[in-house]
């Protein structure tokens, strides 16, 4: 399933970026949460399926 995780790395960077993004232009503080959020959840689940702590 390293797929998989990979995909959710590669989905949870990019959202970042684009919480990164929206800083920078100065956006509503709500989206900026909720992207990182989405962000920050998908990192945490590519990471944990990539079975590297175990």
């Amino acid at each position: 399933m390293t797929g998989l995780a990979t995909i959710l790395i590669v989905v949870g960077l990019f959202l970042l970026g684009g919480a990164y993004s929206f800083v920078k232009q100065e956006q509503p503080r709500g989206v900026i949460v909720l992207l990182a959020l989405g962000a920050s959840m998908c990192l945490i689940a590519g990471v944990l399926r990539l079975d590297v702590w175990s």
